[in-house]
C-alpha cells in the first residue's frame, strides 16, 4: 500500500524519461546512498571492510562491466579475468612509470589498456558467436597468462611477475585505512553505475540489444554489428579493467598473474547469470550472492551443528559450502531463469498492485 504511484504525475518527457520514475524508488535510492557512505563507515569493523565490503564493491563493479557485453550485447565471454589482468598491470605500469601520476588517472589509464585488450579480442565476434565466442575469449585468459609471465618489462623486471603497490593517495588524501578504501570503491562504483544505466538506455545501448536479440534483423534495419559488437567489447573491457585495476591496487596491493585467473572468469559470468542477464542491477545481486553467501555459510554451518549437537570438522564445513552453494544455484535457475532482479522486478510489480490479485 505504500508502493503506489497515486498523485505522481508527469508533464514532460524529461520527467517521463528519468532512471528513477516512482518517487518512492528515488527516495529509498538516497537513503541507502546516504545509509553505504555515511552509516556503514562508523558501524563496520576493519575486518568486514578488508573481507566482505571491498571485495563485494570492486566485483560489483566488474560483474556490470561483464553485464554490458554478456547481457545487453548478448556476446559469451570468458576472458573477464584477462581484461581484469590488463587493466591492473598497465595501471600498475603508468602508476610506476610516470613520477607523481595520481591514482585515479592511473585507474583510467590502465582501463584503457584492457579496452584496447578487450576490441583486439573481441574481433571475432565479428564472425563467430556462442560458443566458439568464448572459446575465442577463453584464448584471452590464457595469452595473459604467458605475456606477463613471459614479458618481463610489463613486470617491472620482476623474475616472478609478482607486483606491489604502495602510498596510494587521492586528490592529496592517503588510501591507507579501510574506510578510504572503502569509500573509494564505493565512489567509483556509484559513478561508473550511474553512467553505465543510462548508456545502456541510451541509442548505443538499443543497438546493443537489438543485437543481441537478432543480429540479423538488426543490420536490416540498419544497425551496424561491427560497430556495435566492438562498442560493448570496449565499454565493457574498461569497466572490467578498472575492477581489474581496484581489485590489485586496494583489496590485494600485492599481486601476480594467478591472481587473475580463469577462475575469477567464471566467477563474474556466473555472478551475471544469477543476478540476471540484461540489468544494472543484476550484477550488485548476483555479486552479493557469489560473494558474500559462502561467507555467511561459513558462520552459520558451524553454529547449526553445534545447536543439534554434531561436530563437524573444518573440512567438513568447506565441503557442505560447496554443496550447499551449488544447489542454490542450481535452484534459483531453476526457479527463476533471468536472475535475481527478475524476482526483484516480479516484486516490485505486486506491491503496485497489492492487495488486488491482477
Amino acid at each position: 500500500m505504500f508502493y503506489r504511484e497515486n498523485g505522481q504525475f508527469k508533464t514532460s518527457y524529461r520527467a517521463d524519461q528519468q532512471i528513477l520514475p516512482i518517487r518512492q524508488d528515488r527516495v529509498v535510492m538516497a537513503l541507502l546512498l546516504v545509509f553505504a557512505f555515511a552509516v556503514v563507515p562508523m558501524l563496520a569493523t576493519d575486518y568486514f571492510f578488508r573481507a566482505i565490503l571491498i571485495p563485494f564493491l570492486i566485483m560489483s563493479l566488474a560483474a556490470l562491466g561483464v553485464n554490458i557485453l554478456v547481457g545487453y550485447c548478448g556476446q559469451i565471454s570468458l576472458g573477464s579475468g584477462a581484461f581484469m589482468a590488463v587493466g591492473a598491470y598497465g595501471a600498475y605500469n603508468f602508476f610506476v612509470r610516470i613520477p607523481g601520476l595520481p591514482l585515479i588517472p592511473a585507474l583510467i589509464l590502465g582501463g584503457l589498456c584492457a579496452t584496447l585488450f578487450g576490441i583486439l579480442f573481441g574481433l571475432p565476434s565479428l564472425r563467430v558467436k556462442g560458443l566458439y565466442l568464448a572459446v575465442a575469449t577463453l584464448a584471452a585468459q590464457f595469452f595473459s597468462d604467458w605475456m606477463f609471465l613471459r614479458i618481463k618489462w610489463l613486470t617491472n623486471d620482476s623474475p616472478s611477475g609478482s607486483v606491489s603497490v604502495a602510498e596510494l593517495q587521492v586528490l592529496g588524501l592517503p588510501i591507507d585505512s579501510a574506510q578510504s578504501k572503502y569509500w573509494l570503491c564505493l565512489s567509483v562504483l556509484v559513478v561508473v553505475a550511474l553512467l553505465a544505466k543510462n548508456l545502456v538506455r541510451s541509442a548505443v545501448g538499443r543497438e546493443w540489444m537489438a543485437i543481441r536479440d537478432m543480429d540479423v534483423a538488426a543490420a536490416v534495419i540498419g544497425i551496424r554489428p561491427m560497430y556495435a559488437k566492438l562498442s560493448a567489447f570496449a565499454v565493457s573491457s574498461f569497466i572490467v579493467g578498472m575492477a581489474g585495476g581496484l581489485w590489485a591496487f586496494i583489496y590485494l596491493g600485492a599481486w601476480e598473474p594467478a591472481a587473475f585467473s580463469v577462475d575469477i572468469s567464471f566467477r563474474l559470468l556466473f555472478m551475471v547469470i544469477i543476478g540476471g542477464l540484461g540489468s544494472i542491477l543484476g550484477g550488485f545481486l548476483g555479486a552479493a550472492f557469489i560473494t558474500l553467501l559462502p561467507i555467511a555459510l561459513s558462520q552459520i554451518l558451524p553454529a547449526l551443528a553445534s545447536l543439534v549437537g554434531v561436530e563437524i570438522s573444518t573440512a567438513g564445513v568447506s565441503h557442505a559450502e560447496l554443496m550447499i552453494f551449488g544447489a542454490l544455484i542450481v535452484w534459483f535457475l531453476i526457479v527463476e531463469p533471468h536472475g535475481l532482479a527478475k524476482l526483484w522486478s516480479i516484486a516490485k510489480q505486486k506491491l503496485r498492485l497489492w492487495p488486488f490479485p491482477h
